[in-house]
């Protein structure tokens, strides 16, 4: 896309439109104070799965970390799945707002933009929506931490599992923006890697894409054994909604749903999502302490639901950001977003959620990872009991080895 003056002028106004009225703070109540800003999708197709709730889990960390000494403000605002409204939130957070870590940040195109901000800025940035594996890898930055889970991870889980199972020729539906393609490329990988082959494929156009029947024809039509869904939210189960309506698994067609949530199959109902195999770095009843994290904070979300890997994601790293700036003084981690990053790869992470964890030096979160099957409708007990384990891949396993991604603070 060609930037013209006046297409910045409307990116800017409709980011200053965006941007909540953030209070003023004294000199000496700026200076105690820590504030996170928690940028996402609050109105569009991924609102569902962080949007007010990730917020909500935020503010959840704070209080739960309580007074140590510091004042926390959690901000929150809605990036509309648009790289130029992200950034030019972010840097009015920085700039004029005093925002000393932004949080959360789903759609890897808009996580990626946010990402050269807050490295320009000498910010802090934990990111828990984005997807792409740049994020740790060619586009790695001292400033950021990329927690939860990312397109290596969902590749080598759900994509390695499919081939394992004898999905070995692929056709993809791919949503046509940075984290469909890091999703695609890496899933191609573990394919190729294990013998199978991809017999073609589709780019969708993001976001504004509800009717995908012409793309699953042509699925069909290239005798794929699997198509693979790289895309999230209400583009996945638009699809596998109306894979089942033109009858493609009962032909025998698998689908694989490389990003899913806990949310879709809520979404989907039991019915028409039994079967399908799903990876999560989170579950609400995979675990006591799940269980226990879950009771404490469901009743903040949205409808008493359970948390997703997502809205736990941002709990967590609140927790931990918090835990390093009072280990590291309010001046310092204010004066330095590095420096923060640091101590924070340096500290373990803790917390119910996903319990102990490592930052490791391109900024990956490393973390088990669970690869989960829906159930049938008569193997579920009740509402939000949705997902059986099948396997589980530990933390240093999960991940892309650290050599392999191109990180300059690896490399260079």
């Amino acid at each position: 896309m060609t930037l013209t003056r006046r297409s910045l002028v409307a990116a800017a106004s409709v980011g200053a439109a965006l941007m909540p009225m953030v209070p003023r703070l004294t000199r000496a109540q700026a200076a105690n104070t820590i504030r996170i800003g928690v940028l996402n999708d609050q109105s569009g197709l991924y609102s569902y799965i962080g949007g007010v709730n990730g917020v909500a889990l935020a503010r959840a960390a704070a209080e739960e970390f309580g007074n140590r000494g510091f004042r926390v403000e959690v901000l929150s605002a809605d990036h509309q799945n648009r790289p130029d409204v992200g950034s030019n939130i972010a840097r009015q957070w920085i700039d004029r707002d005093g925002v000393d870590m932004i949080l959360d940040v789903p759609t890897s195109s808009v996580g990626l933009a946010v990402n050269q901000v807050c490295r320009e800025r000498n910010k802090a940035y934990i990111n828990v929506g984005s997807a792409t594996s740049d994020l740790t890898g060619a586009q790695c930055a001292p400033t950021t931490a990329h927690w939860v889970y990312d397109t290596y991870m969902l590749a080598k889980s759900t994509g390695g599992a499919t081939v394992k199972a004898g999905g070995d020729t692929w056709f993809f539906i791919t949503a046509d923006y940075a984290f469909g393609h890091a999703l695609e490329r890496d899933t191609t990988g573990f394919i190729q890697a294990a013998g199978g082959k991809v017999l073609g494929g589709v780019r969708t156009p993001f976001p504004g894409t509800t009717d995908f029947s012409s793309f699953l024809l042509q699925a069909q039509a290239s005798r794929a054994k699997v198509i693979g869904l790289a895309n999230a939210g209400q583009d996945t189960t638009n699809c596998i909604k109306q894979a089942a309506e033109f009858g493609l698994t009962r032909r025998g067609v698998r689908l694989a749903a490389l990003l899913m949530f806990v949310d879709d199959v809520h979404a989907l109902g039991l019915q028409t999502a039994q079967g399908l195999v799903l990876t999560e770095s989170f579950y609400w009843d995979l675990n006591d302490r799940t269980r226990a994290f879950t009771q404490r904070v469901r009743s903040r979300l949205t409808n008493n639901q359970p948390p997703n890997m997502v809205t736990a994601g941002n709990y967590s790293a609140t927790l931990h950001y918090l835990k390093v700036v009072a280990d590291l003084g309010v001046a310092a981690a204010k004066a330095s977003g590095t420096e923060v990053l640091n101590r924070m790869k340096a500290m373990p992470v803790e917390d119910d959620a996903f319990g102990r964890g490592t930052l490791r030096k391109d900024g990956r979160l490393l973390i088990p990872s669970f690869l989960f099957e829906v159930k049938k409708p008569e193997e579920s007990s009740g509402p939000w009991d949705y997902m059986k384990l099948l396997q589980t891949t530990p933390a240093e396993e999960a991940w892309r080895p650290l050599n392999e991604g191109g990180c300059p603070l690896v490399t260079g």
